[in-house]
């Protein structure tokens, strides 16, 4: 984190030319501090505490800056100073950044990896505290026509039925898909519940006619034992459909 001069001062004891407008205009942005950049946002503070000190309560609550990138508009009402409009403005600048940091994938690229299925949804995710089941909806060439999350969990788990999943599919014409869900913990790695899921899923699959291509779990680099971040059940075999049975481990 860049550390700007008297970071630690309430606003109105700092000079004009160290105050978080003055410095972005003359500096621009990189050299400012999160509570700068956060204030640049915000905008305003009240009568009893100015817009730094306000920055500062919502990164200590948060965690971090990135902690806000989980934060909905309930979230941000909680702190004292942040009104309804504020709140929505900052949920619209969260939105913003996971879509900037998701990225916009182009027509012409395929979901053909699990590589790509983490890239594209990791920034979504990445700051989740609970578990969500996300539906990639994919043409004939494995194009992407919609990403819908579907479900949303507890902390240490989130169900999923094969309705959930291939409703979207079947609502936007899709030839496939390709289910993904997160790991609050950071480790991708398979719990017998997922795998039992997946089975299931794949077998409605091969009812329904809509190719399920993979499961991805999205975890993180560091905390996955294999250090790619992510668990593919298609690189692990389960979708194939000599492993179809639902009653095998």
């Amino acid at each position: 984190m860049t550390t700007a001069p008297g970071c630690l001062n309430s606003l109105r004891e700092l000079r004009p030319q160290d105050r978080p407008q003055e410095r972005l205009e003359k500096l621009g942005a990189a050299p400012l501090a999160d509570r700068e950049l956060l204030a640049m946002l915000i905008r305003s503070g009240t009568a009893q505490k100015d817009v730094l000190a306000l920055a500062d309560d919502l990164i200590r609550q948060a965690g971090s800056l990135a902690g806000l990138l989980r934060w909905d508009v309930s979230d941000f009402r909680r702190v004292r100073g942040i009104g309804k409009v504020k709140a929505l403005q900052l949920c619209t600048f969260v939105e913003i950044a996971k879509r900037m940091m998701r990225g916009e994938r182009t027509q012409s690229e395929r979901f053909e990896s699990p590589e790509v299925v983490w890239e594209y949804l990791y920034p979504e995710v990445r700051s989740d505290s609970v578990e969500r089941v996300w539906v990639l909806c994919l043409d004939r060439k494995n194009k992407l026509i919609r990403a819908e999350a579907v479900t949303s969990g507890t902390a240490t788990g989130s169900l999923v039925h094969p309705r959930e999943v291939f409703r979207p599919a079947i609502r936007h014409g899709s030839s496939a898909v390709i289910m993904a869900h997160n790991h609050p913990s950071g480790d991708p790695s398979p719990s017998s519940a997922d795998i039992r899921a997946t089975k299931k899923i794949h077998h409605a699959a091969e009812h329904i006619g809509i190719d399920l291509l993979d499961h991805v779990i999205l975890g993180e680099i560091e905390n996955d034992p294999k250090q790619v971040g992510y668990y593919s059940f298609s690189d692990a075999g389960y979708l194939s459909h000599a492993s179809l049975s639902l009653n095998s481990p």
